[in-house]
């Protein structure tokens, strides 16, 4: 077991603070800007590729999820283990991209506060992928063998 708690017989309480997470740094963002000139064209710059990159991660896996997919980090009854597409190379690309994407939104908006939120929003991830992961080596004998051998958040990383 990961140590971490529940919060939820399906981990409910991660998702919920998953959305105030999320809604903070989206408001953080109007919280600035914290820098101009041309420093600020760089970040813009950057936020923008970074949330493409970002949507682009979560959407595919999303997808590849499939009906397995679910909010909570306890895997569906009837979920199967994805192992294809985005997963051969990432275990929580959602995540990832939800992270890529705040990581974005706070450059493009020079939000030192949306930045710093994005920060804990990885750190966030880190222990709900810890629960959701512990959750997943019961259900799936297999899930070991296929962490050792895949990225957390980001692949190439």
């Amino acid at each position: 077991m990961s140590g971490l708690p529940s919060l939820g017989s399906h981990g409910e309480g991660w998702f919920g603070l998953q959305v105030v997470l999320l809604a903070a740094i989206f408001l953080g963002g109007f919280v600035g800007p914290a820098w101009a000139g041309p420093l600020l064209v760089v970040t813009i710059v950057a936020g923008a590729v970074l949330m493409g990159a970002g949507a682009l991660e979560s959407v595919l896996g999303v997808r590849e999820l499939g009906r397995s997919l679910t909010p909570f980090p306890r895997p569906r009854g009837d979920a199967v283990l994805v192992e294809h597409g985005i997963y051969r190379h990432v275990r929580h690309p959602i995540y990832g991209g939800l992270i890529l994407g705040s990581l974005g939104w706070a450059l493009a908006m020079a939000s030192l506060l949306a930045l710093a939120g994005a920060c804990v929003l990885a750190a966030f991830f880190t222990l709900k992928a810890r629960r959701e992961e512990a959750w997943l080596r019961e259900r799936f004998p297999d899930y070991g063998d296929y962490a050792a051998r895949t990225r957390l958040f980001l692949p190439h990383s």
